[in-house]
């Protein structure tokens, strides 16, 4: 048994439901994982849990089994969590979860069905024409989640003030996502940087797929890429004066979690933005450097 199964709340079935969700993170979420040790035992299990639902969600839209109707998938979820909020068991080990720790930390449920909404636009919105556009679906996948995670890691100030900084560092997550996976997403048929932002650099969808195919760069593509690479450097920006204002003990999660998902952009910088032909990941060796250097950063502030 896990340190985080030991510190889940007590019964076996809850225990069970959490441990479910940190096998989930572990396989899943490499980056986030990690950055998670750092936070003190009694606080991973809802961490768990949060990510178990994002990602099960998430999982039946972009990874559906085969023969698996996706828009019954999110209506049976959504149905799971009218059962956490009515305080009902839902049988399902995630929702069990994601049920203690809604109660445990007064989590609100527009945060959740913000999230299901966004996930739902993922089955009829192919692109999106400007930031503006996009800006509702990152508020339902993304920055809900760091206001999830608000109440859960703790704050120094009231949590209003805390909560634009921990939407913007979700924003910046998503939006590093949608560089990393630009092929990923192509595929799928889906384009999530705004049309109007690759427009100006003369890239529309059929270039993309072109350069997808070819296993080329373009020009074009990569004045677009480095232009959304530094607009997400400057969300960070936005969202980084908020660490210092999380309780001491989750400032090095939170830190850690920052670097590395920065990190990636760093990676797409280093790969000359060639963002089509594969997947840009982290190095291991390069993502404990960054690790070390954001820990030590974060805990010689005051």
């Amino acid at each position: 048994m896990s340190i985080d199964e030991r510190r889940a709340p007590a019964g076996t079935d809850l225990r069970g439901a959490y441990a479910a969700c940190r096998r989930i993170n572990a396989r899943h979420g490499r980056t986030y994982y990690l950055a998670t040790r750092l936070l003190p035992a009694h606080a991973r299990p809802a961490v768990h849990a949060l990510y178990g639902f994002a990602r099960l969600v998430d999982e039946a839209v972009d990874n559906p089994p085969r023969g698996s109707d996706p828009e019954a998938e999110l209506a049976r979820y959504a149905r799971l969590l009218g059962a956490v909020f009515a305080g009902h068991d839902p049988g399902d080990p995630v929702f069990r979860a994601l049920g203690d720790t809604v109660r445990r930390y007064d989590l609100p449920r527009p945060l959740f069905d913000a999230f299901l909404r966004s996930m739902r636009m993922d089955l009829r919105v192919r692109e999106y024409a400007t930031f503006a556009d996009l800006r509702e679906y990152t508020h339902g996948s993304a920055c809900v989640i760091g206001l999830q995670l608000l109440p859960v890691l703790g704050t120094v100030v009231p949590p209003d003030e805390a909560a634009p900084y921990a939407a913007a560092l979700g924003e910046a997550f998503q939006l590093t996502n949608f560089l990393r996976d630009v092929g990923e997403d192509l595929d799928r048929g889906r384009v999530y940087l705004p049309a109007r932002e690759l427009a100006a650099y003369g890239v529309d969808r059929d270039l993309l797929r072109h350069a997808r195919r070819a296993g080329r760069n373009d020009p074009r593509i990569r004045a677009a890429i480095a232009a959304l690479v530094a607009h997400t450097r400057a969300v960070y920006r936005r969202a980084r004066p908020g660490i210092p204002l999380l309780r001491p003990e989750s400032r090095p999660c939170v830190a850690i979690a920052a670097a590395l998902y920065e990190g990636i952009l760093d990676e797409i910088v280093a790969v000359d933005y060639d963002v089509l032909r594969g997947r840009v990941v982290v190095p291991p060796a390069r993502r404990w450097k960054v690790a070390v250097r954001a820990a030590l950063r974060v805990r010689v502030q005051p």
